[in-house]
């Protein structure tokens, strides 16, 4: 790599390394204790498992760093919508494009993830990613190469559709990679009273993409719970097994 290529890569996977990390000293060595009644599935992985999934980060993303630099090139950057200063759309709309830049993440998500599910294309995509039946924090980025670009390829849709500056990129990477953590965190961390109120229920959970994980089927969405609501595709195990362990949390709060 040259020094610059090398500089974008190190950011890259302190981001991943940093908000994963944090997660699973958390969950799964200081606190595992603490935290039992909210584990999704009460074993833990083993430890090939976290092996597999940290090493296949790795290469998702070395795949990133060449997908950011091919977006900032003289070749992609000046057809994108990528704009210099936050003066140009003001200050309100640079955090409206971090909103719009998850919606659209969101979107492109549900669909190649739905895509990448189909028969044909599973095992060439999709099946590196689903190894881990029960995953860690580490298997956010746990991606077969096929599926690392096709992952990558989020941020060309958000920067040829909406104007969008640099340093709102820059944020919504970091929701994108602390809540792709959160589904893959093992457990629920969302209290009871925010998951039923009006704006908490349509927040896709940590329980949500456990299942997905577990059963192969349904809960195909990210941040949200829209397209997975529309299109019918809600695990029917989801809202029981949320169910049981809101009603453990809510309990707990109670005593």
């Amino acid at each position: 790599m040259f020094p610059s290529h090398l500089i974008i890569f190190t950011l890259l996977f302190l981001r991943y390394l940093v908000v994963a990390g944090i997660a699973f000293l958390l969950f799964y060595l200081l606190f595992p204790i603490r935290f039992k009644k909210k584990k999704i599935q009460q074993k833990f992985p083993k430890r090939n498992d976290y092996f597999r999934e940290i090493s296949y980060s790795v290469l998702t993303v070395i795949i990133f760093t060449g997908i950011s630099i091919l977006l900032a090139s003289s070749l992609v950057k000046p057809h994108t919508r990528i704009y210099n200063h936050i003066s140009d759309y003001g200050k309100v709309y640079f955090f409206v494009s971090i909103f719009l830049a998850l919606l659209i993440h969101d979107t492109y998500f549900y669909w190649t993830h739905r895509l990448m599910h189909h028969p044909r294309l599973f095992k060439l995509f999709h099946l590196t990613h689903h190894r881990s039946t029960n995953p860690s924090p580490w298997a956010a980025y746990a991606f077969n190469p096929l599926e690392a670009v096709v992952e990558g390829g989020t941020i060309f849709a958000i920067a040829f559709i909406i104007p969008i500056h640099f340093l709102a990129i820059v944020i919504f990477m970091l929701i994108m990679i602390i809540y792709n953590v959160y589904g893959h965190l093992g457990y629920e961390i969302y209290s009871y009273g925010f998951l039923k109120s009006k704006i908490g229920k349509w927040l896709n959970t940590s329980t949500n993409h456990n299942i997905h994980h577990k059963y192969f089927i349904g809960n195909y969405g990210l941040y949200f719970r829209f397209w997975d609501e529309w299109m019918g595709t809600t695990h029917p195990q989801y809202e029981e097994t949320l169910s049981e362990l809101l009603t453990k949390e809510k309990k707990e709060s109670v005593l």
